[in-house]
C-alpha cells in the first residue's frame, strides 16, 4: 500500500513538475531563446488580418490603402453603426479558440499576434486632454481571449505592436496610416511607450506571453526620407534605436522576465546603427520575403547573432508557393533559427484556411474601384456580415498542402496521397488532375517555375499563376469541362510531370483516358505529347495529342497495375495543354 501511495505521489509531483517548466518563460541564454526546459525552437503563425486588415489580404490593392480607408468607405455606404458592427463580428468570429486548438495541432507552438495600437488607445489628435492616455479594453479583452487558448494549448504567444500610433514608416498599409507621424512627434513616441508599459502591466506576470516584439517592420529613412522612403539605405537609424530603448527602459521598470524582440529598419531588416545591443534579454528579429533561400540571404542575420551574442528570430516570411516555404524553413532549421508564418487567414490560396468571397463581393470591389454600380445599402451589409461569418474556421477552405510544406515536407521527401484513390476490379476511378500528392516539387509533381523570387532576380516569379486550389508550383484555373471538380492543371510545359499514388484491389491491365484541351486557339492540328509510368517505368504508349481547336478531348492509353499500391505519373514530354482529369477502367 505505501510502495503505491509513493508512486501515485512521484506522478502527481511529475506532472506538477512538468506543468510548471512548460509555463516558464521564454528568454535568450546567448545565441539561443530557451525556456526551463532548455532550448526551443519556435514555429509559429502570424494572425495578420484579423485585429488589422492589410488591404491585399481582401483584394483592395489599389483600391484602399490602409484599413481606415476601407473603414471610411464601408461607413459610407452603410453608416457608421452598420461599419462598427461589420468589426464587431469580425473580430469575434476571426480567431477562436477552435482555430487556436488546430494551429496546435498542426504543430505550431507560438503564435504572432499583429495589435493595432487604436484598440488600446485613442490617437493623439483624438484624446480629450492633450498629453494624456485614454485606454480602452476592447484590445486588452481580445488579448486576454487569445492567450486563454493559447494557455489552453501550451502555445506562446508573441506580441507584436504591428501599428504603431503615428505610424512607423511609408508602408502605410502596415500601420494604418495615412501619413508618417511617428518620428516627428514626440507625443507619438509617448504614447507608444506608455502602450507598452500599459500591456507589461498587464501580462508581466503570464509565461504564455512569449516575447514583446516592439515595432513591427520600421521602413522610413530618416537621413533621406524623399529617396529612401523605406529605410532600406539607412546608415545611422539613431531614431528608431532611441525609440526601442525608451521603450525597453520602460518595459523593464515593470518587467525583468519576458523577452523584447527588436526589428531592423527596411522592413524589420536594416541594422545599421542599431546595435550594440541595450539589453541582455532580447532577441534579434529579421523578415523574409521573395529571395533565393541559401546562406547568402541569411548571412546578415547570421552575422548579428554571432557579433551581438544575441539569439535570431524570424518572425514573418510567407506569401510564397509551398516550395518556397519547404526551402526557406529547411534553411532556418538547419541553422537553428525559430520563424513565424504570415499569415493564416485571407482571401486565396496562400495561407492555411482561405476565407471564401462572399456572393456579391465583386460588386462591392467593383464599385470600390470604379468599375461599377453603386450597391444599395442593404446589399451591401449582407455582404459584408457574410464576409464576416465566412471567416470563421468552419467556413473557411482548409489548405493541407500548405500545412504539409510547412512541417512533413521540411523533414521529409516522401509523398503521400493527397486523396485515399481506390480502384476497384469492377467499378471506374476517376482522379482530378490537380488532386496530385502531396510532396515536394520533383517528388510529387515536377513544375519548371516553382516559386517567385523577384526580390533575387525580378524574372522569377513562379507559383501556381491560377491562384486556386493549392499553393504548389503547378498552375491551377477554374475549370468549365462538363464533369469537373471545378478546377483543372494548366500553363504545362514541356518536361513537367504529375504523380498519382492509387490502391489497386486487381493486378492487371486497365484503360487509363486522359481529359485535355489544347492550349492556343487557332492552332491547326498542333500537338502536345505525354506518356504515363508507374512505379518507375514507361507503361503503354506515348500519346500525341492534337486537335483543331481548343474543346475537351479524351485520350485513351493502357497500363498494367499491380494489386496494392502504384505511383502513377504523366509525363508531359511537349507540354501545351490543360489536364482535367484521368479515369482507370479494368480491361
Amino acid at each position: 500500500m505505501k510502495s503505491l501511495l509513493k508512486i501515485i505521489i512521484a506522478i502527481l509531483l511529475c506532472g506538477i513538475s512538468q506543468h510548471a517548466i512548460s509555463q516558464s518563460f521564454l528568454r535568450a541564454d546567448g545565441k539561443k531563446i530557451v525556456n526551463d526546459n532548455g532550448e526551443i525552437l519556435l514555429r509559429g503563425m502570424g494572425l495578420g488580418g484579423w485585429v488589422l486588415q492589410e488591404p491585399y489580404m481582401l483584394r483592395l490593392s489599389g483600391i484602399v490603402k490602409t484599413q481606415q480607408e476601407l473603414k471610411d468607405s464601408i461607413a459610407v455606404l452603410i453608416g457608421k453603426n452598420r461599419m462598427e458592427e461589420f468589426y464587431e463580428a469580425w473580430w469575434e468570429n476571426g480567431i477562436q479558440k477552435r482555430d487556436v486548438d488546430s494551429l496546435a495541432a498542426w504543430g505550431f507552438n507560438s503564435l504572432r499576434m499583429p495589435l493595432h495600437y487604436n484598440q488600446f488607445t485613442l490617437p493623439i489628435e483624438k484624446e480629450p486632454v492633450k498629453g494624456q492616455n485614454t485606454w480602452l479594453e476592447k484590445g486588452f479583452a481580445i488579448t486576454d481571449s487569445l492567450l486563454s487558448w493559447c494557455k489552453a494549448n501550451r502555445i506562446y504567444l508573441m506580441l507584436d505592436l504591428h501599428a504603431v500610433p503615428g505610424g512607423q514608416g511609408n508602408d502605410v498599409s502596415i500601420s494604418d496610416a495615412s501619413e508618417v507621424r511617428l518620428w516627428q512627434s514626440e507625443e507619438n513616441k509617448q504614447k507608444t511607450i506608455a502602450l507598452w508599459r500599459k500591456l507589461v502591466e498587464r501580462y508581466v506576470n503570464e509565461p504564455w506571453v512569449g516575447c514583446y516584439d516592439i515595432i513591427n517592420e520600421p521602413n522610413y529613412g530618416f537621413q533621406n526620407p524623399k529617396e529612401d522612403k523605406n529605410g532600406l539605405k539607412e546608415k545611422e537609424n539613431a531614431p528608431l534605436r532611441e525609440l526601442m530603448i525608451e521603450i525597453t527602459k520602460a518595459i523593464r521598470e515593470v518587467d525583468k522576465n519576458h523577452l523584447i524582440v527588436i526589428e531592423g529598419n527596411g522592413w524589420g531588416n536594416n541594422y545599421n546603427g542599431i546595435f550594440p545591443l541595450w539589453d541582455n534579454n532580447m532577441a534579434i528579429s529579421f523578415h523574409k520575403y521573395w529571395n533565393f533561400n541559401n546562406q547568402q540571404s541569411i548571412a546578415g542575420a547570421l552575422k548579428n547573432r554571432e557579433e551581438q551574442n544575441a539569439p535570431l528570430w524570424m518572425s514573418e516570411s510567407g506569401e510564397n508557393s509551398n516550395v518556397w516555404f519547404t526551402d526557406a524553413i529547411r534553411l532556418f532549421e538547419k541553422n537553428n533559427i525559430g520563424w513565424s508564418w504570415w499569415t493564416y487567414k485571407k482571401i486565396g490560396i496562400a495561407c492555411p484556411m482561405e476565407i471564401i468571397s462572399p456572393e456579391g463581393y465583386e460588386k462591392l470591389l467593383d464599385y470600390w474601384s470604379g468599375k461599377g454600380e453603386k450597391p444599395d445599402s442593404e446589399e451591401t451589409y449582407r455582404i459584408l456580415m457574410q464576409l464576416a461569418e465566412n471567416y470563421k474556421i468552419e467556413n473557411t477552405r482548409f489548405h493541407r498542402d500548405y500545412i504539409d510544406a510547412l512541417f512533413r515536407q521540411v523533414a521529409t521527401n516522401k509523398t503521400i496521397p493527397f486523396n485515399q484513390n481506390i480502384l476497384k476490379k469492377d467499378k471506374p476511378l476517376t482522379i482530378f488532375a490537380v488532386d496530385y500528392d502531396l510532396g515536394r516539387n520533383s517528388y510529387a509533381y515536377h513544375d519548371n517555375d516553382s516559386a517567385n523570387y523577384r526580390t533575387s532576380n525580378p524574372k522569377l516569379t513562379g507559383g501556381n499563376k491560377g491562384r486556386l486550389y493549392r499553393n504548389d508550383a503547378v498552375d491551377i484555373i477554374a475549370c468549365t469541362d462538363e464533369k469537373t471538380n471545378g478546377y483543372c492543371v494548366t500553363g504545362i510545359e514541356s518536361g513537367e510531370w504529375l504523380q498519382y499514388t492509387i490502391n489497386v484491389e486487381e493486378t492487371g491491365y486497365y484503360k487509363c483516358y486522359i481529359r485535355f484541351r489544347l492550349l492556343n486557339n487557332k492552332r491547326q492540328r498542333n500537338t502536345s505529347k505525354l506518356y504515363f509510368s508507374v512505379n518507375g517505368l514507361k507503361a503503354g504508349k506515348e500519346l500525341a495529342i492534337s486537335a483543331p481547336d481548343d474543346s475537351w478531348g479524351t485520350f485513351l492509353s493502357e497500363i498494367y497495375l499491380k494489386e496494392g499500391e502504384n505511383v502513377v505519373r504523366v509525363n508531359f514530354k511537349k507540354g501545351g495543354i490543360d489536364f482535367n482529369w484521368i479515369e482507370l477502367i479494368r480491361i
